[in-house]
């Protein structure tokens, strides 16, 4: 068995007792105190990610919108420098093969920010996709690191130290700045359903910016985040994560990104036709949310959900709401339950053998005060 990646930021992480575990095949910090407490810190205040085991690639060329049209379901012509937008990469039956974030740095120039355990298929994917554009794909020559500052004090411990446009810094937006003497590019961009920012900066400057931040937002509440929270949080705001809720068997509309699917796009894109069909018919599988407010035990990924003895759908994500305070999941319900019957509203969960009783609610669990 190979070695663990490690990123920079190793160090810093089992200096600070953070508990490790292998993640994709990367060593991470999946909580330093306990994940109850990061939890509740990026709620209230503001928390401190390691999420340098992600992917960042650069689509350049002529054709590099084009090429980015053709690759993806949503719409980057409507982006301008410093703007970006949530999609996925499709293959030809709709099936998603990552979710990705996408900036555009100049008008020919796009990032690629993809999920760590797809860096390598997505690399080959896409660079297998662009024969006939006038674009390439490539691997940052000075590999990026990215630090994800999250929470409702976010702008108050970052202002000071970096200068941004706050006029234009509006969500999904990046721009060039300064930190801890270095050259960054931060987003407003998360995966936490708080306010928050991601930091791209060289793998030299990620000490320097780590110790900056967390010494500097101290007095405002900051601490660092693992994995652990990272996962409840972003469960709580239902946001998909792959090989959950997100899978090549599954499509952008099951999963209820319709949003991100610009079906109304002149460009042709990988999968657009499966798409249209599938919008035109009853969906094969619904993602929905639930909740268990009479149980203290928490549901798991391939449970099993019932309606009286007939089993209707499996959960994908779960886990007691820190937030909230009762255990709270999504799933899928199988094509009969989002075709020609109602939805149930309330089900059970088998766990471990156990029926436990579920109701469905409505995504997201939490949203913040805007």
């Amino acid at each position: 068995m190979s070695e663990p990646q490690r990123t920079p930021l190793n160090a810093r992480h089992k200096a600070a007792g953070a508990r490790m575990v292998d993640f994709g095949g990367w060593e991470m910090p999946v909580q330093y105190t306990s994940i109850l407490a990061e939890h509740a810190a990026v709620r209230e205040a503001a928390g401190l990610f390691d999420v340098s085991h992600m992917g960042v690639f650069e689509l350049s060329g002529p054709d590099a919108l084009a090429a980015g049209q053709y690759l993806v379901p949503n719409d980057l012509a409507r982006l301008q420098p410093g703007q970006g937008l949530y999609t996925q990469l499709c293959n030809p039956s709709g099936g998603v093969l990552d979710d990705l974030l996408i900036f555009a740095l100049t008008p020919t120039c796009f990032w690629l920010v993809v999920n760590a355990g797809n860096r390598e298929s997505d690399f080959h994917w896409v660079s297998s996709q662009l024969g006939g554009f006038e674009a390439r794909l490539c691997r940052k020559p000075d590999p990026l690191g990215i630090l994800a500052l999250q929470g409702p004090r976010t702008l108050d411990i970052l202002t000071p130290l970096a200068p941004l446009n706050l006029d234009t810094f509006k969500p999904f937006s990046i721009q060039q700045s300064t930190l801890a003497g270095h050259t960054v590019w931060i987003s407003r961009s998360g995966y936490t359903g708080e306010d928050g920012v991601e930091i791209y900066a060289p793998h030299a400057a990620l000490e320097p910016i780590w110790d900056l931040l967390l010494s500097s937002g101290q007095p405002a509440g900051l601490v660092p985040v693992g994995l652990g929270a990272r996962d409840t949080l972003r469960l709580e705001a239902a946001m998909p994560l792959y090989g959950h809720e997100l899978d090549d068997q599954t499509s952008p509309l099951e999963a209820g990104l319709g949003w991100s699917v610009k079906l109304s796009k002149s460009d042709d894109f990988i999968g657009k036709a499966a798409l249209q069909a599938m919008q035109a018919a009853p969906l094969p599988k619904k993602r929905v949310g639930f909740s268990m407010p009479g149980s203290k035990r928490a549901p798991r990924q391939g449970y099993t959900l019932y309606s009286g003895e007939q089993p209707i759908g499996q959960v994908t994500s779960g886990s007691l709401s820190p937030t909230l305070g009762y255990p709270i999941g999504m799933a899928y319900l199988d094509g009969p339950w989002t075709a020609d019957r109602p939805l149930p509203d309330s089900f059970e969960v088998d766990i471990r053998g156990q029926r436990y009783p579920a109701q469905l609610v409505k995504l997201p669990f939490y949203r913040r005060n805007r």
